[in-house]
Protein backbone atom coordinates (compact mmCIF):
# COMPACT_ATOMS: atom_id res chain seq x y z
CA UNK A 1 0.00 0.00 0.00
CA UNK A 2 1.56 3.59 -0.82
CA UNK A 3 -0.13 6.86 -1.96
CA UNK A 4 2.55 7.86 -4.31
CA UNK A 5 0.48 9.64 -7.62
CA UNK A 6 2.80 8.11 -11.12
CA UNK A 7 3.81 10.32 -13.15
CA UNK A 8 0.60 10.82 -15.23
CA UNK A 9 -1.56 11.66 -11.84
CA UNK A 10 1.57 14.10 -10.76
CA UNK A 11 1.17 15.74 -14.21
CA UNK A 12 -3.01 16.04 -13.97
CA UNK A 13 -2.24 17.54 -10.16
CA UNK A 14 -0.12 20.32 -11.32
CA UNK A 15 -1.69 21.21 -14.48
CA UNK A 16 -4.81 21.36 -12.18
CA UNK A 17 -3.73 23.65 -9.60
CA UNK A 18 -1.64 25.63 -12.79
CA UNK A 19 -5.17 26.27 -14.52
CA UNK A 20 -7.13 27.32 -11.18
CA UNK A 21 -3.98 29.87 -10.40
CA UNK A 22 -4.55 31.35 -13.26
CA UNK A 23 -7.66 31.12 -14.96
CA UNK A 24 -9.93 30.38 -11.73
CA UNK A 25 -9.07 32.22 -8.66
CA UNK A 26 -8.53 35.84 -10.46
CA UNK A 27 -12.20 35.53 -11.76
CA UNK A 28 -13.82 33.32 -8.52
CA UNK A 29 -14.86 36.54 -6.27
CA UNK A 30 -16.30 38.54 -9.36
CA UNK A 31 -18.21 35.16 -10.85
CA UNK A 32 -19.46 34.57 -7.37
CA UNK A 33 -20.75 37.97 -7.06
CA UNK A 34 -22.12 38.10 -10.29
CA UNK A 35 -24.16 35.06 -9.40
CA UNK A 36 -25.23 36.50 -6.14
CA UNK A 37 -26.57 39.97 -8.09
CA UNK A 38 -28.28 37.89 -10.71
CA UNK A 39 -29.97 35.48 -8.81
CA UNK A 40 -31.33 37.31 -5.51
CA UNK A 41 -34.12 34.65 -4.61
CA UNK A 42 -35.35 31.39 -5.21
CA UNK A 43 -37.18 31.69 -8.42
CA UNK A 44 -35.04 29.28 -10.14
CA UNK A 45 -36.93 30.42 -13.42
CA UNK A 46 -34.58 33.54 -13.48
CA UNK A 47 -31.55 31.48 -12.96
CA UNK A 48 -28.60 31.72 -14.98
CA UNK A 49 -24.77 31.53 -15.17
CA UNK A 50 -22.38 34.17 -15.96
CA UNK A 51 -21.13 34.18 -19.35
CA UNK A 52 -17.52 33.57 -17.84
CA UNK A 53 -18.45 30.25 -16.89
CA UNK A 54 -18.67 29.00 -20.62
CA UNK A 55 -15.28 30.48 -21.21
CA UNK A 56 -13.43 28.67 -18.64
CA UNK A 57 -15.08 25.32 -19.55
CA UNK A 58 -13.91 25.80 -22.77
CA UNK A 59 -10.20 26.76 -21.46
CA UNK A 60 -10.26 23.37 -19.70
CA UNK A 61 -11.42 21.54 -22.34
CA UNK A 62 -8.93 22.70 -24.69
CA UNK A 63 -5.76 22.00 -21.85
CA UNK A 64 -7.72 18.40 -21.22
CA UNK A 65 -8.71 19.13 -17.78
CA UNK A 66 -12.05 17.13 -18.41
CA UNK A 67 -14.38 14.44 -16.83
CA UNK A 68 -10.80 14.08 -14.76
CA UNK A 69 -13.62 11.48 -12.19
CA UNK A 70 -13.93 9.15 -14.91
CA UNK A 71 -11.70 5.98 -14.99
CA UNK A 72 -12.35 5.16 -18.85
CA UNK A 73 -9.83 6.76 -21.19
CA UNK A 74 -11.58 6.27 -23.64
CA UNK A 75 -14.34 8.99 -22.01
CA UNK A 76 -12.22 10.52 -19.77
CA UNK A 77 -8.72 10.78 -17.84
CA UNK A 78 -8.76 6.94 -17.03
CA UNK A 79 -7.15 7.86 -13.58
CA UNK A 80 -7.86 5.33 -10.72
CA UNK A 81 -9.82 6.69 -7.56
CA UNK A 82 -6.91 7.30 -5.56
CA UNK A 83 -5.02 9.36 -8.26
CA UNK A 84 -8.08 11.31 -9.11
CA UNK A 85 -8.43 11.90 -4.91
CA UNK A 86 -5.31 13.91 -5.18
CA UNK A 87 -6.93 16.53 -8.09
CA UNK A 88 -10.73 16.50 -5.50
CA UNK A 89 -8.61 17.68 -3.10
CA UNK A 90 -7.19 20.63 -5.61
CA UNK A 91 -10.80 21.63 -7.18
CA UNK A 92 -12.59 21.76 -3.38
CA UNK A 93 -10.42 24.85 -2.62
CA UNK A 94 -13.16 26.53 -5.04
CA UNK A 95 -16.58 26.91 -4.93
CA UNK A 96 -16.77 27.00 -8.71
CA UNK A 97 -13.57 24.66 -10.29
CA UNK A 98 -15.66 21.82 -10.26
CA UNK A 99 -18.29 22.97 -12.45
CA UNK A 100 -15.14 24.41 -14.53
CA UNK A 101 -13.26 20.48 -14.88
CA UNK A 102 -16.49 18.87 -15.73
CA UNK A 103 -16.23 17.25 -12.38
CA UNK A 104 -19.29 18.43 -10.12
CA UNK A 105 -22.06 16.48 -7.99
CA UNK A 106 -24.44 15.22 -8.92
CA UNK A 107 -23.48 14.77 -12.44
CA UNK A 108 -20.07 12.83 -11.94
CA UNK A 109 -22.40 9.85 -9.91
CA UNK A 110 -25.27 10.07 -12.60
CA UNK A 111 -22.59 9.89 -15.09
CA UNK A 112 -21.21 6.90 -13.39
CA UNK A 113 -24.54 4.90 -13.19
CA UNK A 114 -25.17 5.84 -16.76
CA UNK A 115 -21.65 4.61 -17.95
CA UNK A 116 -21.24 1.50 -15.81
CA UNK A 117 -25.10 0.14 -15.96
CA UNK A 118 -27.04 2.06 -18.99
CA UNK A 119 -27.79 0.84 -22.36
CA UNK A 120 -26.30 2.01 -25.18
CA UNK A 121 -29.63 4.16 -26.47
CA UNK A 122 -28.97 5.55 -22.36
CA UNK A 123 -25.87 6.44 -23.13
CA UNK A 124 -25.80 7.92 -26.47
CA UNK A 125 -28.83 9.99 -25.33
CA UNK A 126 -27.65 11.37 -22.51
CA UNK A 127 -24.80 10.21 -20.95
CA UNK A 128 -22.51 11.74 -23.78
CA UNK A 129 -24.24 15.15 -24.12
CA UNK A 130 -23.50 14.71 -20.06
CA UNK A 131 -19.79 14.21 -20.73
CA UNK A 132 -19.59 17.13 -23.31
CA UNK A 133 -21.20 19.67 -20.80
CA UNK A 134 -23.64 20.44 -23.05
CA UNK A 135 -25.99 19.60 -19.94
CA UNK A 136 -26.32 18.99 -16.42
CA UNK A 137 -28.83 16.22 -14.52
CA UNK A 138 -30.33 15.65 -11.06
CA UNK A 139 -30.73 12.87 -8.89
CA UNK A 140 -33.90 11.98 -7.38
CA UNK A 141 -34.13 10.18 -4.00
CA UNK A 142 -34.71 11.73 -1.00
CA UNK A 143 -38.45 12.37 -0.08
CA UNK A 144 -39.94 15.13 2.27
CA UNK A 145 -42.41 12.78 4.57
CA UNK A 146 -40.50 9.73 5.51
CA UNK A 147 -36.79 9.17 7.44
CA UNK A 148 -34.53 8.75 4.15
CA UNK A 149 -31.61 8.01 6.44
CA UNK A 150 -33.79 4.59 5.85
CA UNK A 151 -34.00 4.61 1.74
CA UNK A 152 -36.50 1.47 2.07
CA UNK A 153 -39.05 3.85 3.70
CA UNK A 154 -39.10 5.70 -0.25
CA UNK A 155 -43.22 6.02 -1.06
CA UNK A 156 -42.62 7.34 -4.55
CA UNK A 157 -43.76 4.67 -6.89
CA UNK A 158 -42.15 3.50 -10.46
CA UNK A 159 -44.99 1.18 -11.57
CA UNK A 160 -45.01 -1.02 -14.91
CA UNK A 161 -48.17 -0.67 -16.85
CA UNK A 162 -47.61 -2.58 -20.42
CA UNK A 163 -44.55 -0.55 -22.34
CA UNK A 164 -44.71 1.95 -19.72
CA UNK A 165 -43.91 3.32 -16.49
CA UNK A 166 -45.62 5.27 -14.45
CA UNK A 167 -43.67 7.49 -11.75
CA UNK A 168 -45.52 9.45 -8.61
CA UNK A 169 -44.01 10.99 -6.03
CA UNK A 170 -42.92 13.87 -3.92
CA UNK A 171 -38.59 14.22 -3.75
CA UNK A 172 -36.89 16.94 -2.37
CA UNK A 173 -33.25 18.38 -1.96
CA UNK A 174 -32.91 17.48 -5.20
CA UNK A 175 -29.71 19.31 -6.50
CA UNK A 176 -28.97 20.94 -9.06
CA UNK A 177 -32.29 21.07 -10.83
CA UNK A 178 -32.13 24.53 -10.60
CA UNK A 179 -29.93 24.65 -12.74
CA UNK A 180 -31.14 26.29 -16.55
CA UNK A 181 -28.91 23.36 -18.18
CA UNK A 182 -30.78 20.77 -16.43
CA UNK A 183 -32.46 18.17 -18.31
CA UNK A 184 -32.54 15.14 -16.81
CA UNK A 185 -33.16 12.98 -13.39
CA UNK A 186 -33.00 9.76 -12.27
CA UNK A 187 -35.75 8.80 -10.34
CA UNK A 188 -35.09 6.31 -7.66
CA UNK A 189 -38.85 4.78 -6.72
CA UNK A 190 -40.64 1.59 -5.11
CA UNK A 191 -41.15 -0.81 -7.74
CA UNK A 192 -43.42 -3.13 -5.73
CA UNK A 193 -42.51 -7.08 -6.32
CA UNK A 194 -43.28 -9.92 -3.68
CA UNK A 195 -41.01 -12.39 -4.95
CA UNK A 196 -38.10 -10.00 -3.94
CA UNK A 197 -36.26 -8.83 -1.35
CA UNK A 198 -36.57 -5.60 0.42
CA UNK A 199 -33.55 -4.21 -1.72
CA UNK A 200 -34.72 -5.38 -4.50
CA UNK A 201 -37.89 -3.82 -4.50
CA UNK A 202 -36.32 -0.05 -5.90
CA UNK A 203 -35.62 1.02 -9.62
CA UNK A 204 -33.30 4.02 -11.10
CA UNK A 205 -35.75 5.85 -13.74
CA UNK A 206 -34.46 8.09 -16.30
CA UNK A 207 -37.33 11.18 -16.38
CA UNK A 208 -36.64 13.52 -18.65
CA UNK A 209 -37.24 17.20 -16.74
CA UNK A 210 -39.73 18.53 -19.87
CA UNK A 211 -42.12 14.88 -19.09
CA UNK A 212 -45.77 15.69 -18.39
CA UNK A 213 -46.70 15.79 -14.69
CA UNK A 214 -43.18 16.97 -13.17
CA UNK A 215 -43.31 20.40 -11.17
CA UNK A 216 -40.65 21.67 -9.61
CA UNK A 217 -42.70 23.80 -6.38
CA UNK A 218 -39.61 25.55 -5.25
CA UNK A 219 -36.26 25.83 -4.32
CA UNK A 220 -35.13 24.99 -0.49
CA UNK A 221 -32.36 27.61 0.81
CA UNK A 222 -29.37 26.03 3.29
CA UNK A 223 -28.82 28.35 5.50
CA UNK A 224 -30.85 31.22 3.48
CA UNK A 225 -29.01 31.01 0.74
CA UNK A 226 -30.28 29.13 -2.44
CA UNK A 227 -27.00 28.41 -4.09
CA UNK A 228 -27.86 29.36 -7.33
CA UNK A 229 -27.82 28.87 -10.14
CA UNK A 230 -27.58 25.17 -8.77
CA UNK A 231 -30.22 24.79 -6.48
CA UNK A 232 -31.80 22.29 -4.32
CA UNK A 233 -35.72 21.75 -5.07
CA UNK A 234 -38.93 19.83 -4.22
CA UNK A 235 -40.33 18.49 -6.69
CA UNK A 236 -43.66 17.11 -7.73
CA UNK A 237 -44.17 13.76 -9.67
CA UNK A 238 -47.98 12.76 -10.67
CA UNK A 239 -48.23 10.30 -13.50
CA UNK A 240 -45.40 10.81 -15.46
CA UNK A 241 -44.86 8.23 -18.07
CA UNK A 242 -42.04 7.16 -19.44
CA UNK A 243 -41.30 3.98 -21.85
CA UNK A 244 -40.29 0.93 -20.29
CA UNK A 245 -36.69 1.36 -21.94
CA UNK A 246 -35.76 4.30 -19.36
CA UNK A 247 -35.18 2.27 -16.20
CA UNK A 248 -31.68 1.30 -15.97
CA UNK A 249 -30.43 -1.75 -14.96
CA UNK A 250 -33.92 -3.05 -14.96
CA UNK A 251 -36.78 -2.84 -12.07
CA UNK A 252 -35.50 -3.46 -8.80
CA UNK A 253 -32.03 -2.84 -9.19
CA UNK A 254 -31.72 0.39 -7.68
CA UNK A 255 -30.25 -0.36 -4.29
CA UNK A 256 -27.51 -2.34 -6.01
CA UNK A 257 -26.35 0.65 -8.54
CA UNK A 258 -26.94 3.30 -5.47
CA UNK A 259 -24.17 1.43 -3.91
CA UNK A 260 -21.85 1.47 -6.54
CA UNK A 261 -22.70 4.96 -7.47
CA UNK A 262 -22.15 6.59 -3.75
CA UNK A 263 -18.68 4.90 -3.07
CA UNK A 264 -16.51 6.62 -6.07
CA UNK A 265 -18.80 9.72 -5.18
CA UNK A 266 -17.54 9.54 -1.52
CA UNK A 267 -14.36 9.39 -2.22
CA UNK A 268 -14.89 13.26 -4.36
CA UNK A 269 -16.82 14.70 -1.62
CA UNK A 270 -14.28 14.23 1.32
CA UNK A 271 -11.38 14.97 -0.61
CA UNK A 272 -13.22 18.12 -1.87
CA UNK A 273 -13.75 18.62 1.99
CA UNK A 274 -10.19 17.96 2.54
CA UNK A 275 -9.38 20.52 0.23
CA UNK A 276 -11.84 23.02 1.23
CA UNK A 277 -10.78 22.49 5.12
CA UNK A 278 -6.72 23.84 3.69
CA UNK A 279 -8.31 26.62 2.09
CA UNK A 280 -9.86 27.75 5.51
CA UNK A 281 -7.10 26.86 7.55
CA UNK A 282 -5.00 29.45 4.87
CA UNK A 283 -7.19 32.03 5.37
CA UNK A 284 -7.67 31.95 9.34
CA UNK A 285 -3.54 32.41 9.20
CA UNK A 286 -3.30 34.68 6.70
CA UNK A 287 -5.75 36.51 8.97
CA UNK A 288 -4.30 35.88 12.01
CA UNK A 289 -0.96 37.02 11.52
CA UNK A 290 -1.82 40.37 9.13
CA UNK A 291 -4.74 41.86 11.90
CA UNK A 292 -3.56 43.02 15.06
CA UNK A 293 -5.69 43.32 18.40
CA UNK A 294 -4.25 44.44 22.01
CA UNK A 295 -0.98 45.42 20.52
CA UNK A 296 -0.39 41.46 19.40
CA UNK A 297 -1.03 39.81 16.20
CA UNK A 298 -4.49 37.64 16.63
CA UNK A 299 -2.27 34.39 16.00
CA UNK A 300 -0.84 35.32 19.13
CA UNK A 301 -4.32 35.45 20.94
CA UNK A 302 -6.98 33.13 22.35
CA UNK A 303 -5.20 30.00 21.69
CA UNK A 304 -5.25 30.20 17.82
CA UNK A 305 -1.33 28.92 17.65
CA UNK A 306 -3.24 25.37 19.18
CA UNK A 307 -6.31 26.22 16.67
CA UNK A 308 -3.77 26.05 13.88
CA UNK A 309 -2.16 22.80 15.18
CA UNK A 310 -5.54 20.98 15.78
CA UNK A 311 -6.84 21.96 12.67
CA UNK A 312 -3.28 20.58 10.77
CA UNK A 313 -3.61 17.46 12.30
CA UNK A 314 -7.32 16.95 11.95
CA UNK A 315 -6.73 17.61 8.04
CA UNK A 316 -3.69 15.52 7.31
CA UNK A 317 -5.58 12.58 9.70
CA UNK A 318 -8.08 12.85 7.88
CA UNK A 319 -6.35 12.94 4.27
CA UNK A 320 -4.67 9.24 5.18
CA UNK A 321 -8.29 7.99 5.83
CA UNK A 322 -9.56 9.05 2.79
CA UNK A 323 -7.09 8.07 0.66
CA UNK A 324 -6.52 4.50 2.65
CA UNK A 325 -9.90 4.24 1.54
CA UNK A 326 -9.71 5.21 -1.98
CA UNK A 327 -6.58 2.83 -2.09
CA UNK A 328 -8.83 0.31 -0.96
CA UNK A 329 -11.38 0.46 -3.27
CA UNK A 330 -8.93 0.58 -6.43
CA UNK A 331 -7.19 -2.91 -4.59
CA UNK A 332 -10.25 -5.02 -3.80
CA UNK A 333 -13.53 -2.99 -4.53
CA UNK A 334 -16.40 -0.52 -2.96
CA UNK A 335 -17.76 -3.74 -0.58
CA UNK A 336 -14.41 -4.67 0.80
CA UNK A 337 -13.92 -1.01 1.63
CA UNK A 338 -17.85 -0.44 3.53
CA UNK A 339 -15.80 0.55 6.70
CA UNK A 340 -13.40 2.97 5.36
CA UNK A 341 -15.83 4.56 2.86
CA UNK A 342 -18.32 4.67 5.92
CA UNK A 343 -15.61 6.38 8.13
CA UNK A 344 -14.27 9.02 6.04
CA UNK A 345 -18.05 9.86 5.04
CA UNK A 346 -18.19 10.67 8.79
CA UNK A 347 -14.67 12.26 9.43
CA UNK A 348 -14.16 14.17 6.32
CA UNK A 349 -17.09 16.64 6.46
CA UNK A 350 -16.80 17.20 10.50
CA UNK A 351 -12.76 17.68 9.94
CA UNK A 352 -14.02 20.72 7.43
CA UNK A 353 -16.72 21.88 10.03
CA UNK A 354 -14.45 22.46 12.76
CA UNK A 355 -11.70 24.32 10.73
CA UNK A 356 -14.30 26.53 8.90
CA UNK A 357 -15.73 27.60 12.53
CA UNK A 358 -12.33 28.14 13.90
CA UNK A 359 -11.24 30.32 10.69
CA UNK A 360 -14.84 32.31 10.85
CA UNK A 361 -14.12 33.10 14.83
CA UNK A 362 -10.05 34.41 13.91
CA UNK A 363 -12.09 36.60 11.13
CA UNK A 364 -14.67 37.86 12.96
CA UNK A 365 -17.80 39.50 11.30
CA UNK A 366 -15.93 39.19 7.88
CA UNK A 367 -16.15 35.10 8.47
CA UNK A 368 -20.19 35.12 8.63
CA UNK A 369 -20.10 37.55 5.43
CA UNK A 370 -19.95 36.68 1.65
CA UNK A 371 -15.95 38.38 1.68
CA UNK A 372 -14.97 34.67 1.95
CA UNK A 373 -15.74 31.01 1.03
CA UNK A 374 -16.11 30.18 4.39
CA UNK A 375 -19.73 30.60 4.71
CA UNK A 376 -20.07 28.32 1.52
CA UNK A 377 -17.64 25.70 3.39
CA UNK A 378 -19.62 25.60 6.60
CA UNK A 379 -22.99 25.39 5.07
CA UNK A 380 -21.28 22.30 2.34
CA UNK A 381 -19.88 20.69 5.45
CA UNK A 382 -22.85 20.54 7.81
CA UNK A 383 -24.75 19.56 4.62
CA UNK A 384 -22.90 16.98 3.80
CA UNK A 385 -23.34 15.05 7.37
CA UNK A 386 -26.48 14.67 6.09
CA UNK A 387 -26.53 14.06 2.70
CA UNK A 388 -25.45 10.23 1.07
CA UNK A 389 -26.22 9.08 5.14
CA UNK A 390 -25.99 10.62 7.70
CA UNK A 391 -23.13 10.31 10.45
CA UNK A 392 -25.26 7.96 12.42
CA UNK A 393 -25.99 5.67 9.73
CA UNK A 394 -22.53 5.19 7.99
CA UNK A 395 -21.25 4.80 12.53
CA UNK A 396 -23.86 2.07 12.67
CA UNK A 397 -22.26 0.35 9.50
CA UNK A 398 -19.22 0.33 10.85
CA UNK A 399 -20.23 -1.08 14.18
CA UNK A 400 -22.42 -3.38 12.23
CA UNK A 401 -19.23 -4.63 10.60
CA UNK A 402 -16.70 -4.80 13.63
CA UNK A 403 -19.65 -6.55 15.64
CA UNK A 404 -19.79 -9.74 12.89
CA UNK A 405 -16.50 -9.81 13.16
CA UNK A 406 -16.77 -10.94 17.08
CA UNK A 407 -19.30 -13.49 15.77
CA UNK A 408 -22.44 -11.19 16.29
CA UNK A 409 -24.96 -10.27 14.34
CA UNK A 410 -27.91 -8.95 16.09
Amino acid sequence: MHFELSERGQDYVSRVKAFMREHIEPVEPAFWAEVHASNPDGDWRTWKHPAMLEELKRKAKAQGLWNLWMPSEELGAGLSIAEYAHIAEQTGRSLLAPTVFNCNAPDTGNMEVLWRYGTEAQKAHWLMPLLAGEIRSVFCMTEPDVASSDATNMQATAIIEGDEIVLNGRKWWSSGIGDPDCKIAIFMAHTPDAEKGRHSQHSMVLVPLDTPGIEIQRMLPVFGDYDAPHGHGEVLFTNVRVPVSNFIGGPGQGFSIAQGRLGPGRIHHCMRCIGAAEKALELMIDRGISRTAFGKPLVNLGGNRERIAEARIAIDQARLLTLYAAWKMDAVGTFAAMTEISAIKVVAPNVLQQVVDMAIQIHGGAGVSRDTPLTAFFAQARSLRLADGPDEVHKGVIAKIELAKRGFSK
